[in-house]
């Protein structure tokens, strides 16, 4: 456990408390969870499939929420194309992606909305699965377009270009 953090373990309920928020979680009571020598310890009852699954997902899980409040979690999205861009008006984020409207979004509580120049967006929080949902909604406003690569998409995601129409026309004459 890093410093500042601690932990609270009720049966099946999980609190986790840092400097950034606090996170709390219930977790399938067939999994033990216990707290020593400041290292959270996840064990499971037998060797069944299910049990080993619920052990890697409840480990996977409290290792996000100790990571969140510590350090909290960030997805970055550019938007690609002429005349695309966003921009924020108080919570709310505003894209205009090409529709005859600009499209607003209203971040969930946990999330914050950040824009960097006018085709950045950050997208930052203590809880990576909002953080995750968030970024994804925004990215599903204007998928990248398989032609010319324009849209949303998330910052360094590479978009495999088709070649389009010209290359069957040559073939007919």
């Amino acid at each position: 456990m890093p410093p500042g953090v601690t932990v609270a373990i009720n049966k099946d309920e999980v609190v986790v408390t840092g400097p950034r928020g606090e996170l709390r979680r219930r977790f399938n009571p067939d999994i033990s969870i216990t707290l020593q020598d400041n290292n959270l310890i996840v064990s499971r009852p037998s060797d069944s499939k299910m049990h080993r699954s619920l052990h890697g997902l409840t480990r996977s899980l409290l290792a996000n929420m100790v990571e969140g409040v510590t350090n909290a979690f960030e997805k970055s999205l550019e938007i690609v194309g002429v005349g695309y861009r966003a921009e924020k008006a108080g919570d709310k984020l505003v894209i205009r992606v090409g529709y005859s409207h600009p499209v607003e979004v209203l971040p969930p509580p946990g999330v914050t909305l950040a824009v960097e120049g006018a085709n950045r967006i950050k997208v930052t929080g203590i809880n990576k699965e909002e953080v995750g949902e968030m970024a994804a909604k925004i990215r599903a406003i204007r998928p990248p377009d398989a032609y010319k690569g324009k849209g949303i998409r998330y910052a360094r995601e590479l978009v495999r270009l088709k070649a389009g129409k010209a290359g069957k026309a040559i073939g007919q004459r």
